[in-house]
């Protein structure tokens, strides 16, 4: 069952990861093929933009979702606030497009036998020990660091990484390099030793 929904879902994007040809259906990973993925993102990005008339992006489903509990704490605050004035927190295209990313997320996890229970990467524990409490703290200021840095620079991985760099955007195609820089300098700060 499992194998039939993974190339029912990944039908479309065999015929392109072939085109260069890469046998994307011999992956020996225990994941999806990298290959297959890719090409799907791409094939994605086409119907989304097809269909809904929308780029990719994830980075403004957090300030939805903020409004949102905004709105349910402090309703007169949050409709006070410029931001929200145009752009009204509902749960709209943005937010259902992270919510599915995320389902989609843990159907691949479970389709490539990748759901561990595990709490802790062994790479972590090997550089900076068992503490739970320390991973979340650091993955805590990671996501807040990535969230504030995406609504800086107008997009995130998703925005800029597919939809821009689709598009052949020259602000995101800097961006996307300046992610890879930050991205392998930080991996090296955290992992190697100096």
């Amino acid at each position: 069952m499992k194998n039939f929904l993974t190339i029912l879902l990944l039908l479309p994007s065999l015929a392109s990861a072939a085109d260069f040809g890469v046998n994307a259906t011999d992956y020996d990973g225990g994941a999806w093929s990298p290959y297959l993925v890719g090409a799907g993102i791409g094939v994605l990005s086409w119907l989304t933009f097809y269909f809904a008339d929308k780029p990719i992006g994830a980075s403004s489903f957090y300030a939805m979702v903020a409004g949102l509990i905004g709105k349910s704490v402090a309703r007169k605050h949050t409709e006070s606030l410029k931001y929200y004035q145009t752009n009204p927190p509902a749960v709209d295209y943005g937010f259902v497009f992270v919510t599915c990313t995320i389902l989609g997320g843990f159907i691949s996890a479970w389709t490539g036998d990748e759901i561990r229970n595990e709490w802790l990467h062994p790479m972590w524990v090997d550089r900076f020990g068992d503490s739970i409490a320390l991973r979340g703290i650091v993955g805590f200021i990671g996501g807040v660091l990535m969230a504030f840095g995406s609504r800086l620079a107008g997009g995130c991985t998703s925005g800029h990484g597919i939809s821009g760099t689709f598009q052949l955007n020259a602000g995101s195609w800097l961006t996307v390099i300046f992610m890879f820089v930050g991205g392998i300098a930080t991996a090296m700060l955290l992992y190697t030793t100096l």
